[in-house]
């Protein structure tokens, strides 16, 4: 008799754990508290902090409380699933770059941007970075369980996506195992915006997903209109001053040109130094009109200094130093012994 009740009460325990829709930790903001610091104590990244509390900017509050983790159970009311992340960091040193920590690691700059929410390659000794992610998930079963409730979100290889909040073309193509190409092709998709509840066809047949390629990475475009768009958009600017750090009509400098130039034409890109954006680049053999070029303009003939957006027939536009935004020949005296290469993202 008396095990009988040590095991009826071992099961409502489990039962009143278990059975609530989400088990969160909270964090009470204080004085110096930046997300990027609380994202960092809590293994977690400011992207995943702003999801998780529905913030649309950083601003934060003195005694604010913040969801740093959010535990969800399952639909199914027989079993209880609880999934917890854990991040590996790495500790930035003296003279390291983004790109050599991305190697360091096996990722791509692309990916360790991505983990990190990060906008732009400045980085600081000292500061940590997260290098790879990995998730465990516990599952209870409980007793007397009913059946399973047809609740459950779309699966991934459903012939269908229904949009939630927060989602973007790049997260549903992980998510699907199907490319941003592919889902704007088989969906029509003349840009990237999506609405919530909307629902997104992941083929054009009813066969499985097609498997990911790296068509949902930015490239540049190399004809028909994508490129017009681009070359119209460069060619505006032309005249444009150059700035030093700067990335809009009121100045450029090389890289601030691309990265505006490029937003101006529906892509998405970040912020990033001419250097940066040749390590991220595939290489190109035989240019063509959209793809970028590149410049060793300083004293070390190696290292990537300047760059501009190849037009064709010999010729590339770019943001100078002396004239601002410009067309110049790659035969031009100065120029011509200074390419490095040519490159898409």
């Amino acid at each position: 008799m008396k095990k009988s009740v040590v095991a009826f009460s071992t099961i409502a325990i489990l039962s009143s754990t278990f059975v609530s829709p989400a088990l969160a930790s909270t964090y009470t903001v204080k004085s110096g508290d930046t997300l990027s610091k609380i994202a960092q104590k809590h293994n977690t990244t400011v992207q995943d902090l702003k999801q998780l509390n529905h913030l649309k900017t950083d601003f934060l509050k003195i005694n604010q409380k913040l969801l740093t983790s959010n535990s969800k159970t399952t639909s199914n009311n027989s079993s209880v699933s609880m999934k917890k992340t854990k991040n590996t960091t790495y500790t930035i040193v003296s003279g390291d770059t983004l790109t050599r920590i991305a190697n360091k690691h096996n990722l791509t700059l692309a990916e360790l941007m991505k983990l990190n929410n990060l906008k732009s390659d400045r980085i600081y000794a000292g500061a940590k970075l997260i290098v790879s992610k990995s998730s465990t998930t516990t599952t209870v079963e409980l007793p007397n369980s009913s059946k399973p409730s047809n609740d459950a979100q779309t699966p991934v290889n459903s012939a269908t996506y229904t949009v939630v909040k927060g989602d973007t073309l790049s997260g549903i193509s992980r998510k699907t195992n199907v490319s941003v190409a592919q889902l704007k092709a088989a969906n029509s998709l003349n840009s990237d915006l999506i609405r919530v509840g909307q629902k997104l066809k992941l083929s054009k047949t009813s066969g499985s997903a097609t498997p990911s390629t790296n068509d949902d990475k930015v490239e540049a475009p190399s004809s028909g209109s994508k490129v017009t768009k681009l070359v119209s958009e460069a060619k505006k600017l032309i005249g444009t001053p150059y700035s030093w750090a700067g990335a809009s009509p009121s100045g450029f400098d090389c890289s601030g040109f691309i990265y505006y130039t490029f937003k101006k034409a529906g892509y998405e890109v970040s912020r990033l130094s001419s250097s940066t954006y040749y390590d991220m680049g595939k290489s190109v053999s035989s240019p063509k009109s959209g793809d970028l070029i590149f410049f060793a303009t300083g004293s070390n003939k190696h290292v990537v200094s300047h760059m501009g957006i190849y037009l064709g027939g010999g010729q590339f536009i770019h943001a100078s130093s002396s004239k601002g935004v410009t067309i110049t020949s790659t035969s031009n005296s100065y120029f011509q012994s200074r390419i490095i290469g040519y490159k898409s993202l």
